[in-house]
């Protein structure tokens, strides 16, 4: 704590300098911020890709984008013009994307595209001001749309969350020589605070006509385009005022045919029909109420498998939409190898046979969250499960509490409390304890211009365990310039943190990670830009783990990682990178996870090895478009080598045919046998209409043993309302299975969304 405490008094007096110095280098703050002036409509705005009313003709329109790829100095090649108004219900946009001819890019008519390979653009809404968050809403020339959450400033890909869905309107038209966007977003659909006179606006554009994409605002091509610490001005002719009473329905109803193959209690195919729903009420402008009654989430795609060779649990991301609105709020604390929240462990278990997370049904739940005012959020959250008769498990409840204070420009102060309770604990004798609860306190820089950024931790575990080192503690630092970037990252982790409901692959452990990265711009040639990096990861083994095979605060393991990116004018990309790895085993590990249960690498042995990586991503405008990524190397006692990527056959606009592979040859020292280790995911997604889809995605997974279908059909037959049919196939696939069935199931869901 003490150390906690030191890096924050320092980053906090180094804040006031950094924020101070660069803000006064900024090229874009003060009477230089572009703005965008939004008017009262005059007649009523029709969403059909024709600005043909007189509201638009009185509107004075945002111009002259930047090119942020291929270079970042010069003007779009195709511009870009963006109109705006507004009434008592809906902002009101208009976009204007020229172009040199008809023929776009479009991969399909399937909603939330990506933003790489097609022709597309998007506008964003800082509503707060506080460069921190924002709201996402895109089109492309076919009227396809996507929305989502931008959090953490927008400086991450990780930042950028699309699986948020909400109501709005879009449509849009090609004319010859550009295309028109039209949007319509209730003021319902997104948070504010009432009396509003300004929120700070971006846009980004692909033109996969010249493969060119522009932004509104200038952003250096080095930093991601979401940046929301470069964003203009939108400002209103009249203060916002709260858009009414804003109470939405969501009652779902399903039924569901399965079997349990393996279950030798279960005779036959099971039937069963279930109701729930969610509620969500907008208390206040910038404040939300979710409530949710037996949610279901049998819609949601499956994960997308990997091979696991490490000796650590792997992190899939929340898709679930429940968790999804301010989720940031909750579970951006600590860093990347530990997290005091991980919302995946609410109402999710692991099915040791397959490999896949199966349902643990939630009964209740409900979050508040969202702004108090301009520099402070909050968020409460509580879930109560079902207990697990199965398996000797009572019901338990999640709460969670969180505060977000902005200070400065864009940096902040956090707070969290987590507590996992068991109920009725007393009546059932599984492994689990009484309670499980952490308190963490954090500080998270972020200057204007991402110059600096970083944040400091410490976060505290309370339980009946009587353990070591309940705590962790870290702190990471970057500086960026145009020409490199420096990092530096330290994390302790003790080993009496068991933060049951957070995200703690490994403990009792001391990390270190300087890192430093050069960037190239080349003129002329095929060749955009090239970057060399150079990380270093030491983990030094504390010793409170009553493993004695190493002395306290010896190095147990060290990795160098040198890799050199190159990026093409044509969006191709090309990467090389090696690493040598130093590690001593303080527990038994079979590498390849298919061995015999008595063959294993010993602990307390030490193996040094090294390999090579490369990567080649194709053109993703192209028609097909691939991926090839060789590895080989060392690999503990033996050798390694494999094959992973993609290949993607595009049908324009209705769907695409792809392929994701990864083959892993591994040999090592006796008694150990040869392994091959295979993964195949051919998918099939289709899209009928920009209402109606399906999908097929099949894994094939060698560790697991086991073949995996899943399809999905959705019919969006109203705004934020569906009909999903889901079907969900295991099989056993081993030499002595001969493909036995393992599970199979079918379920109808049906969604509605009552907006009074």
């Amino acid at each position: 704590m003490r150390a906690f405490l030191f890096v924050l008094v320092c980053l906090l007096t180094a804040s006031l300098s950094l924020q101070g110095q660069e803000a006064e280098s900024d090229t874009i703050t003060g009477p230089s911020v572009p703005k965008i002036q939004i008017l009262r409509t005059i007649d009523q705005i029709r969403i059909d890709g024709i600005i043909d009313e007189a509201t638009w003709e009185r509107a004075v329109p945002a111009r002259n984008f930047w090119q942020h790829f291929p270079y970042d100095s010069l003007l779009a090649l195709h511009q870009t013009e963006i109109g705006m108004a507004y009434d008592d219900q809906f902002l009101y946009v208009y976009t204007k994307c020229y172009a040199d001819s008809t023929g776009y890019i479009i991969p399909s008519l399937r909603r939330d595209y990506n933003f790489s390979g097609n022709d597309n653009i998007s506008i964003l809404f800082d509503t707060y001001n506080d460069q921190t968050n924002a709201f996402l809403f895109g089109m492309n020339p076919y009227g396809v749309r996507r929305e989502a959450l931008i959090s953490n400033g927008g400086t991450q890909r990780g930042d950028f969350a699309d699986s948020w869905d909400n109501k709005w309107f879009g449509e849009s038209k090609i004319y010859d020589k550009y295309w028109i966007a039209e949007f319509a977003i209730p003021f319902k659909t997104i948070r504010f605070n009432e009396g509003s006179k300004k929120w700070r606006f971006n846009s980004y554009r692909f033109d996969a006509q010249v493969n060119e994409i522009s932004t509104w605002i200038h952003i250096p091509k080095n930093q991601i385009i979401m940046d929301l610490g470069r964003t203009g001005e939108l400002n209103w002719e009249d203060p916002l005022q709260k858009a009414g009473a804003n109470i939405s329905l969501i009652p779902y109803a399903t039924s569901r045919l399965f079997r349990d193959f393996e279950d030798p209690n279960q005779e036959g195919t099971e039937f069963d029909l279930d109701i729930g729903g969610d509620v969500k009420i907008a208390v206040t402008s910038g404040l939300n109420l979710d409530l949710t009654a037996n949610p279901d989430f049998s819609q949601v795609e499956v994960d997308q498998q990997v091979t696991n060779l490490d000796r650590f649990e792997i992190f899939f991301p929340e898709k679930r939409q429940f968790f999804l609105e301010n989720a940031d709020l909750f579970g951006s604390f600590g860093l990347r190898r530990v997290n005091p929240f991980f919302s995946r462990r609410i109402g999710v278990a692991v099915d040791t046979a397959t490999g896949q997370n199966v349902q643990n049904n939630i009964l209740l739940g409900a979050r508040l969250s969202g702004k108090v005012n301009d520099d402070l959020r909050v968020g409460i959250m509580s879930m109560q499960t079902a207990r697990q008769r199965e398996n000797g498990l009572p019901g338990f409840n999640y709460t969670v509490a969180a505060l977000q204070q902005k200070v400065f420009t864009r940096s902040n102060i956090s707070a969290i409390l987590v507590n996992k309770q068991a109920f009725n604990a007393e009546n059932y004798n599984g492994g689990f304890l009484d309670y499980n609860r952490v308190l963490g306190l954090e500080y998270r820089l972020a200057t204007p211009q991402n110059k600096w950024s970083g944040k400091a931790f410490y976060h505290q575990v309370f339980s009946p365990l009587d353990q070591p080192h309940k705590f962790t503690h870290g702190a990471q630092l970057e500086y960026l310039q145009r020409r490199y970037r420096l990092e530096w990252a330290h994390l302790f982790v003790g080993q009496g943190f068991d933060a049951e409901v957070g995200f703690v692959p490994r403990r009792d452990y001391f990390f270190l990670s300087p890192e430093a990265e050069l960037f190239f711009y080349p003129t002329g040639g095929n060749l955009n830009e090239h970057k060399v990096s150079v990380d270093t990861r030491l983990f030094f083994q504390v010793g409170k783990d009553g493993n004695d095979l190493l002395d306290p605060w010896s190095l147990s393991e060290k990795q160098v990682e040198v890799r050199w990116d190159f990026e093409y004018n044509s969006s191709a990309d090309f990467s090389l990178e090696y690493t040598f790895t130093d590690i001593f085993l303080l527990r038994d590990f079979d590498p390849t996870r298919v061995q015999e249960e008595d063959i294993f690498l010993p602990a307390g042995s030490t193996y040094s090895f090294s390999s090579v990586q490369a990567r080649y991503q194709s053109d993703q405008r192209k028609t097909f478009s691939y991926e090839l990524s060789p590895t080989i190397g060392q690999f503990y006692n033996g050798f390694r080598t494999g094959l992973s990527g993609s290949f993607t056959y595009r049908y324009q606009p209705f769907g695409f045919v792809s392929l994701d592979y990864e083959v892993n040859y591994i040999s090592l020292d006796k008694p150990f046998e040869n392994a091959t280790l295979w993964l195949f995911g051919p998918r099939i997604d289709l899209t009928f209409s920009k209402k109606v889809f399906l999908t097929t995605f099949i894994q094939y997974n060698s560790q697991f043993d086991n073949l995996n279908i899943n399809t999905r059909f959705q019919w969006r037959y109203a705004p934020v309302s569906d009909f999903f049919l889901v079907y969900t196939d295991n099989y056993l696939i081993d030499p002595f299975s001969q493909f036995s069935k393992r599970n199979r199931g079918l379920v109808a869901k049906v969604t509605y969304w009552l907006n009074p």
